[in-house]
């Protein structure tokens, strides 16, 4: 899609936003000076993707897929923002790198990150997307969601080496992931970025199930030396960030 057709589908949607009875093709074209042909072709694309809906009287609203994508960007924004406090007293508390992400769709998405005073570099930043079954992050997504749902996905992903490190073997991973989980928390031994080494825990919702993950990453050597403080301070983050969400459980 060109520059010039997404910004049509952004003035759409912020158009749409403003009319919550809805407008039909020929009010949206008008309204905003779009030729009605080509309006017509992006309105039928929108919709029969879900993101608009049409009513009796042919007039287009904004439609569910929207809500599932709003949703989703207000949970990830709540549980950053839930958050923060936690992640800064666990870097602060443990001085290393501290990450937060969330799953979306195969990948997860990172939504905080906070660097210590020696943080070493790493490529993930907020925004990023990274695979789940090389980092620490993903591999809590893969270990502590529903196994249906861990099949699913690693049924229809390619197990790629990204470093020496990487499992690339299905087997060996699902064994890995089902010592995480007896584990309560993750490991990443310099699978993703060779001289990182992670540490990763889950987050869970008011629904009981898990809703971001959370983790400790800094260069290997210095990571093992308080791997057993970094664990302790990094599951109470975790517990107390889930209650702060709404989680009931233990």
């Amino acid at each position: 899609m060109s520059v010039k057709s997404a910004e049509r589908v952004l003035r759409v949607f912020e158009l749409l936003s403003q009319k919550p009875h809805g407008l039909t093709i020929k009010e949206i074209s008008e309204t905003l000076s779009f030729p009605q042909s080509s309006t017509s072709g992006l309105i039928g694309t929108l919709f029969r993707a879900g993101y608009l809906s049409l009513d009796s009287a042919n007039t287009y609203k904004l439609g569910p897929k929207l809500i599932q994508i709003g949703s989703a960007a207000m949970e990830s924004l709540d549980i950053s923002s839930q958050g923060y406090p936690f992640l800064k007293q666990l870097m602060e508390d443990v001085q290393e790198t501290v990450f937060m992400a969330v799953l979306s769709d195969q990948d997860l998405v990172y939504i905080a990150k906070i660097d210590s005073n020696r943080s070493i570099r790493t490529s993930a930043q907020p925004g990023g997307q990274k695979p789940l079954y090389c980092t620490g992050l993903g591999k809590v997504f893969l270990a502590f969601m529903p196994e249906q749902n861990r099949h699913t996905i690693l049924n229809a992903v390619e197990l790629f080496p990204i470093t020496k490190q990487t499992i690339t073997d299905k087997q060996q991973l699902l064994e890995q992931l089902r010592i995480f989980w007896q584990l309560g928390y993750s490991i990443d031994d310099e699978e993703n970025e060779e001289g990182l080494f992670c540490l990763a825990a889950p987050v869970y919702g008011a629904d009981q199930t898990i809703q971001a993950a959370i983790s400790v990453a800094g260069p290997k050597e210095r990571m093992n030396k308080q791997k057993d403080y970094i664990v302790e301070n990094l599951l109470l983050t975790a517990k107390k960030i889930s209650a702060s969400i709404g989680y009931l459980g233990a």
